[in-house]
C-alpha cells in the first residue's frame, strides 16, 4: 500500500512538471527583431500589447530590399480598424482590420518540442527555462508553420519562427520584456487620427500580428 501511494505521489509530481500550453501576460510592453531568411526584410520595433482590450501598437524601423523604413501603426482589433501614424507630419492612415485577434498564447493543438536552458543551469539566476512548442495557423490562403518559444516561469515570449508560402520564414525575437503598460496612451490612437477617413483595403492580404513587420 506504501508503494502504491508513494507511487501516485511521484505520478502526480511529474505530471505537474510537464511543461503545460500557456498565455503571456495580458499587458506586455518590451522590443523585438524580426528577420527573415531571404536577408530582403531586417527590423526592430518596440511593442505595447493589451489582450484584454484586443490592441496592439508597434513602432518599428529597419530595412526592406536595401531601403530603410520607419513604421508605426495601432491596431484596434475589436473596432476592426488599423492607423498607420505619423507623428512626425501629424497624420493618420485608417484602413480595414478583417482578421480576429491571436494572443501571445500557445494554440490548444501545439505540440511540445522540448525545454531547454537558455544559458547556463550550472548555478541558480545563470540561465532561463523555456519551452518549445510548434503547430499550424489556418491562414486566408492556406496554412502558416510556427514554432514559439515561451518562459516556463511567467510565459514571457522568447521567439517565433513563423513560415508561410507568401513570405517564407520569419524570425521574431522578443526581449527587454516588461509586464504592463507603462504608457497606456500608447493604445489610444493620438488626437490627430479623430478625422482620418476609413480607406479602402487594397492589400491581398489583411494584416496580422506577422505581416505588419
Amino acid at each position: 500500500m506504501k508503494a502504491l501511494v508513494l507511487l501516485a505521489s511521484l505520478s502526480v509530481v511529474c505530471l505537474a512538471q510537464r511543461p503545460q500550453r500557456c498565455a503571456s501576460p495580458p499587458l506586455l510592453s518590451g522590443s523585438l527583431s524580426v528577420s527573415t531568411s531571404s536577408e530582403k526584410l531586417m527590423a526592430f520595433a518596440r511593442y505595447s500589447y493589451d489582450a484584454q482590450g484586443q490592441r496592439i501598437r508597434l513602432r518599428e524601423y529597419g530595412s526592406f530590399k536595401n531601403k530603410s523604413f520607419h513604421f508605426d501603426a495601432l491596431l484596434l482589433y475589436k473596432q476592426g480598424v488599423m492607423y498607420k501614424i505619423n507623428s512626425r507630419n501629424h497624420t493618420c492612415c485608417k484602413k480595414p482590420l478583417r482578421v480576429d485577434f491571436h494572443p501571445l498564447a500557445i494554440p490548444n493543438n501545439a505540440s511540445l518540442l522540448g525545454q531547454v536552458v537558455l544559458g547556463s543551469s550550472s548555478g541558480p539566476g545563470e540561465g532561463v527555462l523555456v519551452n518549445t512548442w510548434a503547430g499550424e495557423l489556418q491562414m486566408k490562403k492556406g496554412t502558416a508553420k510556427y514554432m514559439s518559444t515561451v518562459t516556463e516561469f511567467g510565459c514571457f515570449p522568447v521567439s517565433t519562427l513563423f513560415h508561410s508560402k507568401r513570405i517564407g520564414w520569419v524570425m521574431t525575437s522578443f526581449f527587454n520584456n516588461v509586464r504592463g503598460l507603462p504608457d497606456p496612451q500608447l493604445l489610444n490612437p493620438p488626437p490627430f487620427c479623430k478625422g482620418a477617413r476609413l480607406e479602402k483595403d487594397d492589400e491581398d492580404d489583411p494584416v496580422t500580428f506577422f505581416s505588419t513587420f
